[in-house]
């Protein structure tokens, strides 16, 4: 009986297979970590045989577990965003190493078109700002910067993708080339908007010298993409559902409707509003981009992305070496009452929203002879707090204020962090039982797909939740702050 979908949640440091029932319950898992690789200041890269090749092992590892291929009804794909990759049509190979979306090497160029005065046209078309975030200037340096590729991709050669794209065309021996509309609203080269509004763009792809015959065909977030090759797994298996790992969250939360917001502190932190069908606009250097697309519902929302937090504790155990494990980090920091004025701003790859600083770089600032290593773990941790905080106030200036921050993801399991963002940004923070939001949330989709249920049925799925209240008193709270604050603009660059 084919009763269980696999969920492949290839993320930024790693790349899993989940397995849930038809009641949602998570009944295999496997993971498998994938590298990441710093050529040189500001450049972050990963091998893209290695994420396929893990990818490969986690999809068959968990199959094993459940007894087999003949229980999966098919599979849902959630994905890091923004994260390039160019492949040659007929082997699938790569032509050069993923640029990751935390990569900022195209920040002279974005530079550039904004000095010619692209941006406003740019951000009209698309709801995103001229950054190398995302990943139209990614393509560009890659057809600028690889022998021939811009040739090649001109004659129809090569193939562009984000990881969704990428594993689908994996998966399908290279007979679908697709990708959804989450994903493509983070390229710079496509409209924002559903249907005949949205849709790649020519004047885009012109402006950023993209030849449109790399581009993907734009689905839906729940669709069929095709079957996978039977030699994989020992059947085909039906693709039902690819979704941005942030969006996937937005839907695994249950948020659905107007209004209901979540963030997910993964690899970066990613707070993501849904807006319905009200197409969003910022003056706050927010994002304008797709929540969902199911066909029925689709939603737009706005989005602020912090570029590190689950960096900052894995930088205090690799590099600074002051734990072992990422659990140790609580413990490490609930050892002393507060920083006592030290504080972290992790700007490793530059700053996100609301500053969209590319040349911005981390400090460790308010040490004393005092400090130590337990202070210092304690402000990386709160770091995450503050960078909350500056979202939120630019959400609210955006007429889009959330009342409750519902949360997920790697950090989500801290309770220090938890009580901490809850008291510094002055609002009820919920903790879903199961924090695996984006492997749920392309989960949830596959299962609309096949019509085990509706969106509606999910939407209104009791959650089970724990709940942090602020505790700070108020001059505590904005004291805090406004250190940060100073801290802050001593990293950016005039």
């Amino acid at each position: 009986m084919s009763d269980l979908l696999l969920v492949i949640d290839e993320g930024t440091t790693s790349t899993r297979a989940i397995v849930f029932d038809r009641d949602f319950n998570q009944v295999a898992l496997a993971q498998e970590e994938i590298d990441l690789t710093y050529p040189h200041d500001g450049w972050v890269e990963q091998d893209g045989e290695a994420i396929w090749q893990g990818t490969l092992k986690v999809c068959r590892n968990a199959i094993a577990q459940v007894g087999g291929v003949e229980r999966v009804a098919g599979i849902g794909i959630t994905n890091q965003r923004e994260t390039t990759l160019i492949w040659d049509r007929e082997t699938l190979k790569p032509i050069a190493p993923a640029i990751v979306w935390q990569d900022r090497r195209t920040a002279s160029r974005c530079e550039a078109l904004k000095s010619a005065g692209h941006e406003p046209r740019l951000t009209e078309l698309t709801g995103l700002l001229l950054d190398p975030y995302f990943s139209g200037t990614k393509i560009a340096w890659l057809l600028e910067n690889v022998s021939g590729a811009r040739a090649r991709a001109e004659a129809g050669a090569l193939a562009f993708g984000t990881v969704d794209t990428y594993l689908i065309a994996r998966l399908t021996g290279g007979r679908v080339h697709a990708t959804d509309a989450t994903n493509a609203s983070r390229t710079l080269l496509a409209k924002l908007g559903f249907g005949a509004a949205g849709g790649w763009s020519e004047e885009l792809c012109d402006r950023l010298g993209v030849p449109m015959s790399l581009l993907p065909e734009i689905k839906a977030s729940r669709d069929a993409y095709g079957e996978t090759d039977p030699a994989l797994f020992g059947k085909a298996l039906p693709i039902l559902s690819a979704i941005g790992d942030q969006q996937a969250a937005l839907v695994g939360q249950g948020c659905l409707k107007p209004g209901q917001a979540k963030i997910t502190y993964g690899t970066g932190a990613f707070l993501v509003a849904n807006t319905g069908s009200d197409r969003p606009t910022s003056q706050n250097k927010l994002l304008g981009t797709i929540g969902f697309d199911m066909k029925h519902p689709s939603a737009f929302a706005l989005e602020g992305s912090i570029f590190n937090a689950g960096t900052v504790t894995k930088w205090l155990r690799d590099q600074m070496g002051f734990i072992m494990t990422a659990e140790e980090s609580e413990a490490l920091a609930l050892s002393v009452s507060g920083t006592e004025g030290v504080y972290v701003v992790p700007a490793f790859t530059g700053l996100g929203a609301p500053y969209w600083s590319a040349e911005a770089r981390g400090q460790i600032s308010g040490l004393t002879r005092d400090s130590g290593p337990a202070h210092i773990v304690r402000a990386g941790l709160e770091s995450a707090g503050y960078q909350t905080r500056d979202l939120l106030a630019a959400f609210e200036g955006d007429g889009v204020p959330v009342s409750v921050l519902k949360v997920d993801g790697g950090m989500a399991n801290n309770d220090l962090v938890l009580q901490f963002i809850s008291d510094i940004c002055n609002l009820p923070v919920e903790r879903p039982a199961y924090t695996e939001m984006t492997a749920l949330g392309a989960a949830a989709l596959a299962a609309i797909e096949l019509g085990w249920m509706t969106a509606g049925d999910w939407a209104d799925k009791p959650r089970d939740m724990t709940r942090f209240e602020p505790q700070m008193a108020k001059s505590k709270r904005d004291q805090l702050y406004a250190g940060w604050q100073r801290a802050v603009r001593s990293c950016l660059v005039e």
